[in-house]
């Protein structure tokens, strides 16, 4: 299956509504706002590709680039917030769009709001392709691996 993957091509496996919605929220979303690093990663496949669309970064691999990027995003901000959450999916296509709120706060800032969307695609039950979509200045930034 690995090697004939695309997004939303003939290898999805349509997965219950809940599944989609306790992936992103209650294991992915929890994770970040609780700094678990490894909570988060094992919501991704190996090879997994997060990109943060709206500067156009790519973050390539799991345990290297979205690690990375993980890692000092956690080292920038004090506190994490996702909520709000409206999530819409598409089983047939193995993906799932999350509309959501951040309150975000820099080390020794004042909090910031944003109002995001994701679209997540799976391949085996894990997020393989992720595009964030922020409404403000890019925080996903690259970090040192």
């Amino acid at each position: 299956m690995s090697g004939n993957w695309t997004e939303a091509g003939p290898c999805a496996k349509p997965l219950p509504y809940p599944f989609y919605v306790d992936i992103v929220t209650k294991r992915y979303f929890d994770g970040v706002d609780n700094k678990n690093l490894a909570q988060i990663l094992n919501c991704f496949t190996e090879d997994a590709v997060l990109t943060e669309v709206t500067s156009n970064t790519v973050h390539r691999g799991r345990d290297e680039g979205v690690a990375a990027m993980f890692r000092k995003l956690f080292a920038d901000f004090s506190d994490i917030w996702h909520g709000n959450f409206v999530i819409t999916a598409d089983p047939q296509a193995n993906a799932v769009n999350a509309q959501f709120t951040v309150l975000i706060t820099p080390n020794g800032g004042s909090e910031l709001r944003y109002e995001n969307a994701n679209r997540f695609y799976l391949k085996d039950r894990l997020f393989h392709r992720v595009y964030v979509y922020m409404s403000g200045d890019n925080l996903l930034k690259k970090g040192d691996i």
